[in-house]
């Protein structure tokens, strides 16, 4: 399995990092994204996808629309030399969210335009953050799509409206343990069977989002990678499937979308 979507730079993973990479190797996970969510958290994720470990790290290199208004001065020149990192896969968390406002929306609006326009100048992929803003989150993806080599609408908790004009864009879809929620996810459990196998990837979001269908979860409620199999799962009965299916299905996409090399190739000389 891939996780596409972890933030393991957030300060909850600090005491036991090395840990948490094991766990979730030793739980079948064989790749991580981790998450930039700021300039220092896109570095902070890019040293850290580069350091020696027992699964393949890659990350992403961008401004969340929490941080948009930080977005001053170069910033856009200092985000492109972290996206020209080795272990850097796509550019994001970036998109807007009109639910908490942390930043200005013109801030986020603009700073989501840059990001954009960036990842097409680059051939990067990019992975978007919407809430409470589909409308305006969709008219600018309209305007960029064409430009964008590929684009996944991380943790999509979304209606079938939403999911059906997503797909039209050509758009892949990442799915949480949201999905585990049997208060919230139920109407996401009857979308799963729309999403085509090659648009469809998993992700924990970690620390956030801990899977409600776990056995024996963490007194602390922190999330994890190791976790993923839980979303897995979920996501396989939504689809009337095997899990060893999904986790198959979503990981070819992932290596896809990504660019990313099975460990198998890794062995034989063929990928960095």
């Amino acid at each position: 399995m891939i996780d596409i979507g972890a933030n393991l730079t957030s300060k909850s993973f600090q005491r036991d990092l090395p840990s948490v990479i094991e766990r979730a190797a030793n739980a079948g996970v064989e790749a991580i994204v981790v998450t930039g969510t700021s300039l220092a958290g896109s570095r902070a994720a890019a040293d850290l996808a580069e350091q020696a470990a027992p699964l393949a790290l890659h990350a992403t290199a961008g401004v969340h629309p929490h941080h948009a208004v930080e977005a001053a001065g170069d910033w856009l020149a200092d985000l492109r030399v972290l996206a020209g990192r080795a272990r850097v896969v796509a550019i994001g968390e970036c998109g807007l969210d009109f639910n908490r406002n942390y930043s200005p929306r013109d801030d986020q609006v603009r700073c989501f335009r840059a990001q954009l326009a960036l990842a097409a100048e680059l051939r990067l992929p990019v992975f978007l953050h919407e809430r409470d803003a589909h409308d305006t989150f969709l008219g600018i993806l309209r305007e960029h799509r064409s430009s964008l080599t590929g684009a996944v609408v991380h943790c999509f908790t979304g209606t079938r409206v939403e999911l059906d004009t997503y797909l039209s864009l050509d758009l892949h879809i990442g799915i949480t343990g949201w999905i585990c929620d049997e208060r919230r996810g139920r109407d996401l459990v009857g979308l799963m069977p729309s999403i085509p196998a090659r648009r469809l990837m998993i992700e924990t979001d970690a620390p956030y989002l801990l899977p409600r269908n776990l056995p024996s979860p963490p007194r602390d409620r922190r999330n994890e990678p190791a976790f993923l199999p839980a979303v897995r799962d979920a996501v396989a009965a939504a689809r009337g499937e095997a899990p060893a299916t999904t986790a198959a299905a979503t990981t070819a996409t992932a290596r896809g979308f990504f660019g990313l090399v099975s460990r198998a190739q890794v062995s034989d000389g063929d990928g960095t």
